[in-house]
């Protein structure tokens, strides 16, 4: 068995991978298709990941199967598609130690090890989890779209598009994002958009952040407000989960990560000035979930044995 190990982060919009080698250093990197755990359809999932598995291999000039994958996915917070994932995988052979887990844990691997700590994340989906001081550990958000993910991508897409409709209405003010969203996406009509929302998909819908972000800078209110309202949301993440996970003895470090919130991202900066006011302070680096992944396959009971 060879001592390589990879780590796969795997979300709705793409999969990427980390191989490393035996001493722990990073051999190759990869990027594929997104991969979400589901356990009706766990082949897809599986398939991303064996794509990303091969092509980081190649990159880095190792043979298959390595010794361990374990594999972060969006989705597999639920047993049932974890373990259908997990399986999947298994049966094609990467690698001799297969394991499926959540990318949020991935995530925080990379940030805190197994220290104590907060992870916000807000790209197309939400959610904080978090580690206490003595240990507990916890999360906040990460429903789904359907009940959840306040504050997230889809979130503000979403809201974009009731705005919209409503303004048509009569119901809401002028907003520019009217215009903004119908010639985005070729459209002309309202009645267009309602029959595009309704097969859009979740990463579609959160792609429509560009355009609210644009708005609200050129000086749109309602697109504005919608900005607002997702930071008070994964503030409110934020809130909770520090007062489930405590008594805290400091504050404790908290890492972002999601394209809504690294370093560039729309809601960043408003997001640091609300932290600041609760005296947290982001760590200087966004956390890499497929490098966390990998550290984690790495301590999986057949390494070093």
């Amino acid at each position: 068995m060879s001592g390589y190990a990879i780590g796969i982060d795997g979300g709705g919009t793409r999969t990427r991978g980390v191989l490393l080698g035996p001493d722990g250093e990073e051999l190759g990197r990869a990027e594929g298709a997104s991969a979400v755990a589901d356990a009706l359809h766990p082949e897809a999932a599986a398939q991303a990941v064996e794509d990303v598995t091969r092509a980081a291999a190649r990159a880095a000039g190792v043979a298959l199967p390595l010794r361990a994958l374990w594999a972060g996915l969006s989705g597999a917070g639920r047993e049932a598609a974890r373990s259908a994932v997990e399986i999947e995988l298994a049966r094609r052979g990467l690698a001799d130690v297969t394991r499926v887990g959540t990318d949020v844990l991935a995530a925080f691997h990379d940030a805190f090890g197994d220290g104590p700590g907060v992870l916000l994340i807000a790209g197309t989906g939400s959610i904080a989890w978090g580690r206490s001081e003595d240990g507990r550990e916890g999360r906040v958000g990460g429903w789904g779209r359907h009940i959840g993910d306040e504050g997230s991508g889809y979130a503000i897409g979403l809201e974009a598009l009731k705005r919209v409709a409503r303004q048509a209405d009569g119901r809401a003010p002028e907003t520019a994002l009217r215009a903004a969203i119908l010639s985005r996406l070729g459209l002309e009509t309202i009645d267009d958009l309602v029959q595009w929302a309704g097969g859009a998909s979740r990463a579609e819908v959160a792609a429509l952040v560009p355009l609210v972000a644009g708005a609200s800078a050129a000086g749109d209110a309602v697109a504005g407000e919608i900005l607002v309202r997702a930071v008070e949301e994964l503030e409110d993440h934020v809130l909770a989960i520090l007062e489930n996970l405590g008594p805290w003895e400091r504050p404790p470090g908290i890492a972002l990560a999601g394209g809504l919130i690294t370093p560039g991202g729309p809601l960043r900066a408003p997001l640091e000035r609300v932290l600041a006011r609760h005296r947290l302070v982001p760590l200087g680096r966004t956390p890499d979930a497929a490098l966390g992944a990998a550290r984690l396959g790495r301590t999986l009971g057949t390494f070093g044995t």
